[in-house]
């Protein structure tokens, strides 16, 4: 289950992924359950972006709110 701090900071990498902190603690958790990744950018910068899981964790949440 994930945390409300957790979950947003979903929400946030999945509508805002170039405005997240990189050092949120919350990624170190979406990380280890697989729900978000680092992607390498052309630029050579990194930023957050979803999983399949990550994005089927937060379709399956709206279906249910």
């Amino acid at each position: 289950m994930l945390s409300p701090h957790e979950f947003a900071t979903l929400l946030l990498v999945q509508e805002a992924p170039n405005q997240v902190d990189m050092e949120r603690e919350e990624l170190d958790a979406l990380f280890e359950r697989q729900l978000v990744q680092l992607e390498n950018l052309v630029s050579g910068w990194q930023q957050w972006r979803l999983t399949a899981s990550g994005d089927s964790t937060i379709k399956a949440f709206k279906r249910f709110s």
